[in-house]
C-alpha cells in the first residue's frame, strides 16, 4: 500500500489536466487516484477519453490509462477516496466557484489552476517563493465554509510569471510603475497548432481578460493578510498589453520599470539571482534550485533554448539595461504550463503538504 497522498484531477482530460497527470507520473509524494471530467467522458477509461487528443510530449502514463473517468459533478463520488484535488475544470466562472467550494465542503482540499477564486478575499493565491504567508487565510476560509480540513488555494495567472518574480526581488528598491507586454504561447489557450491552425504564422493582439490579470494579480501577491482576508498592495502601478503569438510553450514578457531608489545594474542582477523562498529552503520535489537566472547574452532568453530551464519551473531573464524613458528594461521568459499552470499548482500543493495543510484523510 503506497503512503503517497491520493489525488483527484478535476478536468483531467483538458490540456492543463493532462499536464497535471504527466507531472504526477513519478511524483514522490502524490499519486493520481481519480480523474473527473464532463459527463460525456464519464464511464470511459482515461485512455479512451484522451487517446486521440493527448497533447503532451510524453506518452499517457500507464498507471492512469485504465482509471475510469468520473462525472466531475458527482462531488461525493469523486472525493470519497482522495486526499485532495487539483482543479483544471473548463466551466463558467460562477460554476467553477461553486464546484470547487462543493469539493472543499467534502473536507477535500482543492488546489486550483483556475482564475475563478483568485479574487475571493479568503482564498490564497500563491507563488510559493513569493507569498507563502497568504496560506494563513485558510483558517478563516474554513470558518466560512464550515470545514475542518477542506479549503481552496489557487495559483496566479501564467502571464505574470515572466516578470512578477523579478519585480518581487526588486521590492527593496521600491518600484513605482511598470509597462509590460507579454507574448503568450497558444497552449495558454489549451490548444496546439493541430487544434488552432490559423495561429501558424499569425499574431492576435488580444487575449480576453489577460491584461487585467497581468496588471492586478502581482499587487495581490504583494498584499497582506488583514482581518481574515487578503488586501492587495498599492505599492506600484502596472499597465500591460497581452499578445498571442505562434509558439506552443513559453510566455515572454518585455518590461520597462521605474524605481524610487537608484541601484546599479549589478545590484539588480544580484537581487534577482539570489531570490529564493520556502520551496528552495525545504527542498520541495518540484522546486527549482535556482528560481531566477540572468543571462548576459544579447539574444537570450529564447523559447527554444530556455523555456525548459529547471524543468520549466525556473524563470529566465535577459537584456537588462538602462532605458531612455524609464529607469530599466528587461525581457523575461517562463514556461506557461509548468511554472505558469500545473507545475505551479503542484509546487503549491507540495508546500501545503509540508506545512500540514494537506494530509491523508
Amino acid at each position: 500500500m503506497s503512503d503517497k497522498l491520493k489525488v483527484g484531477i478535476l478536468g483531467g482530460t483538458g490540456m492543463v489536466g493532462q499536464r497535471f497527470i504527466a507531472i504526477l507520473e513519478n511524483h514522490p509524494w502524490f499519486e493520481v487516484k481519480e480523474i473527473a471530467a464532463s459527463p460525456r467522458s464519464a464511464g470511459k477509461t482515461y485512455e479512451e477519453c484522451v487517446k486521440d487528443r493527448w497533447k503532451m510530449d510524453t506518452p499517457i502514463p500507464e498507471a492512469v490509462k485504465n482509471i475510469v473517468v468520473k462525472n466531475v459533478n458527482e462531488v461525493e463520488e469523486v472525493s470519497k477516496d482522495v486526499d485532495f484535488c487539483f482543479s483544471a475544470v473548463d466551466m463558467k466562472k460562477d460554476e467553477i466557484r461553486a464546484i470547487e467550494e462543493a469539493y472543499a465542503k467534502t473536507e477535500t482540499p482543492v488546489v486550483s489552476n483556475n482564475s475563478a477564486h483568485r479574487w475571493t478575499p479568503d482564498v490564497p493565491m500563491v507563488v510559493p517563493e513569493i507569498n507563502p504567508e497568504h496560506f494563513d487565510v485558510i483558517q478563516y476560509q474554513k470558518k466560512r465554509l464550515g470545514t475542518k480540513r477542506g479549503f481552496i488555494a489557487v495559483k496566479p495567472n501564467c502571464s505574470i510569471q515572466s516578470y512578477a518574480p523579478v519585480l518581487t526581488s526588486w521590492l527593496p528598491f521600491h518600484p513605482t510603475e511598470a509597462v509590460v507586454s507579454t507574448y503568450q504561447a497558444i497552449s495558454g489557450a489549451g490548444k496546439t497548432f493541430k487544434d488552432w491552425p490559423e495561429m501558424e504564422g499569425n499574431i492576435i493582439p488580444f487575449i480576453s481578460g489577460e491584461e487585467e490579470k497581468s496588471e492586478k494579480e502581482p499587487l495581490r501577491l504583494w498584499g497582506k493578510v488583514e482581518n481574515g482576508q487578503i488586501v492587495p498592495s498599492d505599492c506600484m502601478k502596472i499597465t500591460s498589453q497581452c499578445i498571442r503569438v505562434p509558439i506552443l510553450y513559453g510566455h515572454t514578457a518585455t518590461v520597462f520599470v521605474n524605481l524610487k531608489d537608484k541601484p546599479s545594474k549589478q545590484e539588480l542582477i544580484d537581487a534577482m539571482t539570489s531570490f529564493s523562498g520556502l520551496p528552495q529552503k525545504l527542498n520541495l520535489p518540484s522546486a527549482p534550485k535556482q528560481f531566477i537566472r540572468y543571462m548576459e547574452e544579447d539574444d537570450r532568453p529564447q523559447v527554444k533554448l530556455d523555456v525548459n530551464y529547471e524543468n520549466g519551473m525556473g524563470i529566465t531573464i535577459g537584456r537588462l539595461r538602462e532605458d531612455s524613458i524609464f529607469d530599466w528594461k528587461f525581457v523575461g521568459l517562463s514556461h506557461n504550463t509548468m511554472r505558469g499552470a500545473a507545475g505551479g499548482a503542484v509546487l503549491c500543493a507540495e508546500l501545503l503538504k509540508a506545512q500540514g495543510y494537506i494530509e491523508a484523510k
